[in-house]
């Protein structure tokens, strides 16, 4: 079995930092992409930012400069740091991983963390 877990979220002023971990576990064989995805109410879920094997870096253009995607392959986690963050970046966040195990290959996904930002 494998699973995604993530943790971090919470409430946070405009202008205020947060960081989300990500920690996959199972009888996984290997991890190709790890990603983090948003979805705000009412809107569809959207790339906010992924990291491949072999460290190439994608971020969605609202969030440039201002997040920092991470990993650390050997513990199987990935990280956001997000900082000046605006009340637009409130949303359920989700961790993905598109990965190789013993028991199944593909995309797993979190369950999800919240993130709020307001004053």
């Amino acid at each position: 079995q494998v699973q995604l877990v993530e943790s971090g979220g919470g409430l946070v002023q405009p202008g205020g930092s947060l960081r989300l971990s990500c920690a996959a576990s199972g009888d996984i064989i290997t991890i190709f992409t790890m990603n983090w995805y948003r979805q705000a109410p009412g809107k569809q879920r959207e790339l906010v930012a992924g990291v491949s094997s072999n460290s190439n870096i994608v971020y969605a253009d609202s969030v440039k400069g201002r997040f920092t995607i991470s990993r650390d392959n050997a513990k199987n986690m990935v990280y956001l740091q997000m900082s000046s963050l605006k009340p637009e970046d409130t949303a359920v966040y989700y961790c993905n991983a598109d990965l190789l195990s013993f028991s199944r290959g593909g995309r797993i996904w979190g369950q999800g963390t919240q993130v709020t930002v307001s004053s």
